[in-house]
């Protein structure tokens, strides 16, 4: 009975023999499996989360770096990618660039035998301490996030830290106009801390005026960049007290070429224009009426195409002076015509009451009509045969020149045809106003005179 039980329970026995014998098969049939475990990558292993590492659990990092203690210093250097654009209108400008910081903070310090720094992205930012510069008087500013936040963080092994952003800024910049567009901008964009003064964080530039760089290709259409330069200085405000503030200062040259071919030589033409009318006959009233009034309204879309791509500003411009005495000159050239229509007006008037005080008909059937200048030819003289001495020397003394009636008989028609041959430039002088001949030289020799003046004083 004893044997048959133990025979019942040897198969169970060596169904237990064979589970523990085939782990110890297998471990054995590879020889060389403690050589790979010897050689295997460690750097690959990894240990724990950064945040272990850095012991960012361990600390309080809503507190600055040696709290308590003196001010924490914080280097920053800047290098200037691009000047985006220039806004007279808005009076501000737009800039990208590279904002990096530098501290130490022993918190984030980490033992490494190749004392080699860790980099890490934006994630981490936001688990750590980090200045809180701003930049003052901003209008707009963004982080740029393609293809992911332009952010990088650099530890270094004794808690030095690297901060980079890639920022663009729309800051205000106070613009003065009064030598425009013969001008030159200075504008500054400022950096400060927002909360801590100058007792908690001590903000300066980390190299200098090296701390700043710009790339050399950096141009705009109109302005020339003359240079940059770094200032630092104590910013004050009356409820939190006194704060570091970094400036990056740049100087703008305007390029006049622009503004020459859409301003200065427009409005110069149209001023020649105007003195056009001066040699044109003053009895063609059409012709100098439409080109005055043409020169005054095309004046007028110049100086509103200037003054609508310009602030509202309460003082004169350099250019407001040139186009309004431009105007002026243009507008006084329709003047000028106004005076010498009404003069010939008032003399034609005269010339008619003259000629019904003393009517000639000296008994010829048909009347021409001559122009008298003091000077008679002997076929005048003829037909002045009815007047005496006195009568003709008293109307010279009244009228230079004047028209007088005379019945002339068609015998006397072609040598008086032959007497005035001679003096038909004679009769274009005389028949040109007196304030034409002065308006042909005064009215140059003006404007010539305030281009020297202009350009002296503002160039």
């Amino acid at each position: 009975r004893q044997w048959g039980a133990a025979q019942a329970k040897l198969p169970f026995i060596l169904l237990l023999l064979n589970i523990a014998w085939k782990p110890a098969r297998q471990n054995n049939s590879h020889p060389l499996r403690h050589i790979y475990k010897k050689n295997h990558d460690m750097t690959k292993t990894r240990k724990g989360k950064t945040e272990q590492l850095l012991r960012v659990d361990d600390h309080d990092f809503t507190m600055r770096p040696a709290f308590g203690g003196p001010a924490i210093p914080v280097g920053v250097d800047v290098q200037v990618e691009s000047l985006d654009s220039i806004s007279e209108v808005d009076m501000d400008f737009t800039m990208t660039l590279y904002l990096r910081h530098y501290w130490k903070d022993e918190r984030l310090s980490f033992p490494s035998i190749t004392n080699k720094s860790m980099t890490f992205d934006g994630r981490l930012v936001k688990k750590i301490w980090v200045p809180d510069v701003f930049f003052v008087h901003s209008k707009r500013s963004f982080i740029h996030d393609t293809t992911t936040d332009n952010i990088m963080l650099r530890v270094f092994p004794d808690g030095h830290v690297l901060y980079s952003m890639r920022i663009t800024v729309t800051a205000m910049c106070n613009m003065d106009f009064s030598r425009f567009p013969l001008d030159s901008q200075t504008c500054s964009l400022e950096l400060e801390s927002y909360a801590y003064t100058d007792e908690d964080l001590m903000l300066y530039w980390k190299n200098g005026n090296e701390s700043l760089k710009t790339d050399e290709k950096i141009s705009l259409s109109q302005f020339l960049i003359q240079k940059f330069h770094t200032t630092s200085r104590l910013a004050f405000y009356s409820s939190t007290g006194w704060y570091n503030r970094l400036y990056i200062n740049f100087t703008l040259h305007r390029h006049i070429f622009f503004f020459l071919l859409q301003t200065y030589f427009p409005a110069t033409l149209m001023v020649m224009l105007s003195w056009v009318s001066f040699w044109i006959d003053r009895r063609a009233v059409p012709a100098r009426v439409s080109l005055g009034i043409t020169t005054v309204l095309t004046m007028s879309t110049i100086i509103t195409g200037v003054n609508a791509s310009m602030p509202r500003v309460s003082y004169i411009k350099a250019v407001d002076i040139y186009l309004w005495v431009s105007f002026v000159f243009v507008f006084l050239s329709v003047l000028e015509y106004a005076a010498v229509n009404y003069l010939t007006t008032v003399q034609e008037r005269k010339e008619r009451k003259l000629r019904e005080k003393f009517p000639c008909t000296c008994g010829i059937p048909h009347t021409k009509t001559m122009m008298l200048d003091g000077t008679y030819s002997e076929s005048d003289a003829n037909s002045l045969a009815g007047y005496t001495r006195s009568q003709i020397v008293i109307e010279e003394e009244k009228q230079d020149k004047m028209v007088v009636h005379l019945a002339m008989s068609n015998e006397s028609n072609s040598s008086r045809k032959r007497g005035l041959k001679g003096h038909v430039g004679l009769r274009i002088i005389q028949n040109t106003h007196a304030i034409d001949k002065y308006s042909r030289l005064i009215f140059p020799g003006t404007y010539i005179f305030f281009n020297l003046i202009y350009w002296s004083v503002f160039c």
